[in-house]
């Protein structure tokens, strides 16, 4: 009876080490993904099916001879081959597959919501519908915000399948607040909102305060901003953008179309950077009420203090355009 025991065991140990250590090659790159609340008999069997792990009794006995440890939802990748024990361990640590977010200087909430749904993460318009209603998250950084605009802090984000879009969301907003909160500023909404336009007016760096200081101008001239980038915005929010500026875009009577409304949008435009947060905050001491591009391709503009320069100015813009 002995002997017949000690065999039993012998082969029970051979079949564990068969099944947990000796390592497995998938068919081919496997991405599971292990929704929250799944159980880890769920697991070992998704797991088997994919041929990832030899035997999901053997996983699962694993599991219940380590109870402290936990396997954790998520996604991942397999790619190579790995032990039963490898498998365990990864997602018992949270080895799961992190998605890039790249949001550039000056991406408006559209913009960031295409590059959420290109990543993987989900639906553009499930990230709209947290942008433009969750503004719990903003709170109490501008009660006066009507969305998420200009609060999704331009940066590199990896995110995994398994968040939601409110917790995207929510982690852009987080490092907002982290690389401002050092700034000071005051009037938070009036500078992010005056910042988001500057941003979208120039990649010049050293040109943001003094375009910030022609906005101030006009608005203590109490003149239009007549800012193209606000019109642009205006007919995103209504779905009709059709890649330039039309005259029915400046007759709109958006509270966004700063062509016929005095002052600042109702609120942000786009995520401003640093820089255009700072110009905004220290706009330059000019004499210029206005400013249109140079039309030669360096991105830069040519500022003038009178409509007749100014309109000298556009002249040479578009002779600028036909000649580069």
């Amino acid at each position: 009876m002995a002997r017949w025991i000690a065999i039993l065991l012998l082969v029970a140990v051979l079949w564990l080490a068969w099944a947990l250590v000796v390592p497995v090659a998938p068919p081919t790159a496997q991405t599971l993904l292990f929704p929250p609340g799944s159980s880890s008999k769920a697991m070992a069997e998704q797991l088997q099916r994919a041929g990832v792990v030899r035997s999901s009794l053997g996983f699962e006995l694993l599991h219940l001879a380590m109870p402290k440890k936990k396997l954790k939802a998520g996604e991942y990748r397999f790619t190579r081959p790995e032990s039963g024990l490898e498998v365990f361990g990864r997602i018992a640590r949270g080895d799961v597959v992190q998605h890039t977010v790249v949001v550039p200087e000056g991406f408006n909430i559209f913009e960031i919501a295409a590059a959420v749904e290109a990543a993987g993460l989900g639906k553009k318009e499930d990230f709209l519908d947290v942008a433009t209603h969750d503004t719990a998250l903003v709170r109490a950084i501008d009660p006066q915000a009507g969305s998420l605009e200009g609060y999704l802090f331009p940066d590199t984000y990896q995110f995994s399948r398994t968040m939601s879009m409110h917790d995207i969301a929510a982690a852009m907003v987080r490092q907002f607040q982290r690389q401002t909160q050092a700034l000071g500023m005051k009037d938070v909404h009036r500078v992010v909102t005056l910042a988001s336009i500057v941003e979208k007016e120039t990649a010049a760096a050293d040109e943001r305060p003094e375009i910030a200081g022609v906005y101030l101008n006009r608005m203590e001239h109490r003149m239009a901003l007549a800012a193209d980038p606000t019109v642009v915005y205006a007919a995103m929010l209504k779905g009709n953008y059709r890649g330039a500026i039309y005259q029915s875009d400046l007759q709109s009577d958006s509270p966004y179309n700063t062509y016929r409304a005095v002052g600042l949008p109702p609120g942000p435009i786009a995520s401003p950077g640093l820089a255009s947060i700072a110009a905004a905050m220290k706009p330059a001491q000019t004499p210029y009420l206005f400013f249109v591009a140079a039309g030669d391709g360096s991105g830069r503009h040519r500022f003038s203090s009178s409509f007749e320069q100014h309109e000298r100015n556009v002249i040479a813009y578009r002779h600028a355009l036909k000649t580069h």
